[in-house]
């Protein structure tokens, strides 16, 4: 389960919502549709998702992401899951709210990044660990991409 909600909210359906929205809208420029769509799925739908499973059970982030079965660290889960929910409320929003959609991608960026870097950096990893280091990875990668274009776009 963890497996596919990674594939399909940080790949499969950021690449499709974007491909079906440059086939409707064929004038819109590509790099904000990326943006807007990496956006909603990636930092909107999975980290609401990884938010609201950090809250409820923080046993599985500390235990097979962290492999930290000390339940003292369930609190720290807990916390990292509502900031998760936080990001993922203003990525969903970002739809609605298209103002919503650089301040995410910006702020998402940092936080797959770390988390990749952090990832990487272990040399223990479970097979779980190793789709979250290459799931934030690439999302990091596309979502600094985003920024730097819209930065450059907005400077010229």
């Amino acid at each position: 389960m963890y497996l596919a909600v990674v594939v399909l909210t940080m790949f499969a359906l950021p690449v499709g919502s974007t491909l079906v929205d440059h086939l409707l809208h064929p004038d819109a420029a590509l790099v904000s549709l990326i943006g807007r769509w990496f956006v909603f799925w990636s930092v909107g739908v999975r980290l609401a998702l990884a938010g609201a499973r950090q809250t409820i059970q923080p046993a599985f982030t500390a235990r097979e992401i962290f492999h930290v079965g000390d339940d003292e660290a369930l609190p720290i889960v807990r916390e990292l899951g509502v900031a998760n929910l936080g990001a993922g409320v203003v990525g969903l929003l970002s739809l609605v709210a298209p103002s919503f959609v650089l301040p995410a991608a910006l702020c998402a960026a940092i936080f797959y990044g770390a988390a990749a870097v952090g990832h990487v950096w272990r040399r223990d990893r479970s097979a779980n660990e190793t789709v979250a280091m290459a799931s934030d990875l690439f999302v990091f990668v596309v979502l600094a991409i985003f920024v730097a274009a819209e930065a450059a776009g907005a400077a010229g």
